[in-house]
């Protein structure tokens, strides 16, 4: 015989507050000693969820009361529910939201008399919005109807086949293999020599310039050209594990000051340091990358039949991009006299001599110099070749270097034994397509090779089972 029903009540009280406030929770269980008035076809308002069906008979005692307040508050949510997806559909405001069961609109911050106060966010009105004026547009997070917004635009999908994939395996062999194989003629035809006269071997000539004691030392280095070299020859120098690249290497340096400004000249950037300044002068040009600037001297002899060798023309001008002869570089302005144009300067601490006693030319002295412009445009890769003279062809019935033997005169200054580094002179003539790289030909053939070889492949494939997908017999 079941317990008589005492008169006190238990409110049960969500664990926490959401936009579908009050959660979804089973009927409380009615005793058959309990009189309800609670028609059993109510009950089916409410969602059923199985993770939220918990015996309540031995949390709270039944009554009709209690049921009546979770009918009222289902009743509600319903309610709302309802009218939010009725102002998503239709996109206009009726109104002011309706109040509870349909009473008088809740003004915010106000709350229902009795025990069923409820707090009211204005959110619930429109779905991510505030609540909208009557007779005004609600706000909504429809995407606009228009052909881009809603995917509609006219668009061109390729239906790859063995019709179109093959034919364009076999066209790019085709293209690419013949424009591989000019290419890489093109640069094998092209004369190239390259003299290392670092020093480290004990045959070199040079290896007698490693010594610090021996300033200013001198080399001669004999080889041998076995083909003529035609038309314009290209004398470079190049370096080895030399890292122009580094961040601070790259940085050191004053724009400013190369181009001329004279406040620049006598306060040099910050980012010259620790080639700022010395012996309390700012250093012109300042930084790390004039401090290292190349100066060895290289001087080219042709030795004919007799004893006396020939000096071969190196031209020293013209070697520089014109944007940075007359647009980045600039000497100080002044007089004629440049050195008065650099006074208050000293040179930078590795130099020789200052940047006003670089050439004899005006027009190639001071920040206008142009092997000193050269080394300013640093190179990307720690071996890098830069030009350092230009030997031009003066009659077209003679080659410009002969075949025979030569003399390499080096004035040995620049050190690179101190950090692994190689140095070399190289001796080159150009083409339509620049100067001697034979991987732009080599890259061309491979992918026509690759491309041509897919498309046989893939020919062989299509042919041997084009039809299998047709003919093959299903068995269970």
């Amino acid at each position: 015989m079941a317990e008589p029903v005492t008169g006190q009540m238990i409110r049960v009280r969500p664990p926490f507050r959401s936009r579908f406030y009050p959660p979804p929770l089973s009927p409380p269980h009615v005793p058959p000693s309990s009189p309800s008035s609670l028609s059993p076809s109510l009950w089916r308002l409410q969602p059923t969820f199985a993770s939220r069906q918990q015996p309540l008979a031995e949390e709270c005692p039944a009554s009709s009361a209690l049921q009546r307040r979770w009918l009222w508050r289902w009743r509600w949510w319903l309610r709302r529910r309802r009218q939010r997806r009725q102002r998503r559909s239709s996109g206009s405001c009726q109104g002011q939201p309706a109040g509870p069961l349909g009473g008088p609109p809740a003004s915010r911050g106000a709350a229902p008399q009795g025990s069923m106060a409820m707090n009211y966010n204005a959110k619930d009105e429109v779905d991510g919005g505030p609540p909208c004026a009557p007779g005004g547009t609600a706000k909504t997070r429809r995407p606009d109807n228009t052909a881009f917004k809603q995917q509609r635009l006219p668009a061109w999908q390729p239906i790859l086949t063995a019709g179109t994939v093959l034919p364009i395996f076999f066209i790019i062999g085709l293209i690419f293999i013949p424009i591989g194989i000019g290419i890489f003629v093109t640069s094998n035809n092209i004369r190239e020599i390259e003299i290392d006269y670092t020093g480290t071997e004990p045959s070199s000539p040079c290896n007698k310039c490693l010594s610090p004691d021996v300033t200013p030392c001198f080399c001669t280095i004999n080889f041998t050209l076995e083909k003529s070299f035609e038309g314009n020859v290209f004398m470079y120098y190049g370096l080895s594990n030399f890292y122009q690249n580094h961040r601070r290497y790259v940085k050191s340096r004053d724009d400013s000051q190369l181009n001329g400004d004279s406040s620049a000249l006598l306060n040099p950037s910050k980012e010259c340091e620790p080639y700022r300044r010395n012996e309390d002068k700012p250093i012109a040009p300042c930084g790390a990358i004039a401090n290292s600037m190349f100066n060895d001297t290289l001087e080219l002899f042709l030795i004919g039949n007799d004893s006396y060798p020939i000096p071969i023309a190196l031209k020293k001008k013209g070697i520089a991009w014109w944007t940075d002869k007359n647009v980045k570089f600039r000497n100080p302005p002044g007089g004629d006299n440049l050195e008065e144009r650099f006074k208050g300067t000293t040179k930078p601490v590795n130099w020789l001599k200052p940047v006003y006693m670089l050439d004899s030319d005006p027009d190639n002295n001071g920040f206008i110099n142009e092997d000193f412009i050269v080394w300013m445009r640093t190179a990307a890769l720690p071996t890098f070749r830069k030009l350092y003279r230009l030997i031009e062809r003066k009659n077209d019935l003679h080659p410009t270097l002969p075949a025979g033997r030569y003399s390499l005169n080096v004035t040995y200054n620049y050190p690179v034994h101190y950090f692994d580094g190689r140095k070399r002179m190289i001796l080159s003539t150009i083409s339509w397509m620049g100067g001697k790289n034979p991987f732009l030909g080599i890259a061309y053939i491979a992918v026509g090779s690759i491309s041509f070889l897919l498309g046989v492949v893939l020919l062989v494939i299509n042919h041997k089972y084009r039809n299998s997908s047709n003919t093959a017999d299903i068995t269970i």
